[in-house]
């Protein structure tokens, strides 16, 4: 996998191949299938609130190395739309801005062995998942 592969995402098709993207960089870190899987899906989430409520933006994956040498793969969204106002709403299961069903940050956040989410109104947000090998 490239170093930092990234992804610009300004399109539901950008959101696919951020998909496909994910999940060749967690295979080849050696996710077992299910974390591969719950990383793809929170990486899919992310995207989609990227383009859908960011204006679009970036996602970029890496192979990350954590606390202990604990090994595996880091995605890094970011974008430069409104912001959210309030994050610990945001981050509240059940929650929407819209006519979605409020899973994508809290989904995202409990598929994540890490999740951080930086947001200023008017400046953007970076959302930050990690999962690692077991």
């Amino acid at each position: 996998m490239p170093p930092g592969e990234e992804v610009a995402i300004t399109s539901n098709d950008d959101v696919v191949r951020v998909r496909h993207v994910v999940r060749a960089a967690a295979a080849a870190a050696g996710l077992s299938l299910v974390d591969q899987t719950k990383l793809v899906t929170a990486a899919s989430e992310l995207a989609r609130n990227t383009f859908a409520h960011g204006g679009g933006g970036t996602m970029r994956v890496e192979r990350a190395t954590g606390e202990l040498g604990r090994r595996g793969v880091r995605v890094v969204f970011t974008d430069d739309g409104p912001g959210i106002a309030d994050v610990e709403q945001a981050l509240t299961e059940g929650w929407s801005s819209g006519a979605g069903l409020g899973l994508g940050l809290s989904g995202a956040r409990r598929l994540s062995d890490e999740f951080s989410l930086r947001s200023e109104t008017g400046k953007g947000t970076t959302v930050t998942v990690a999962k690692w090998l077991r």
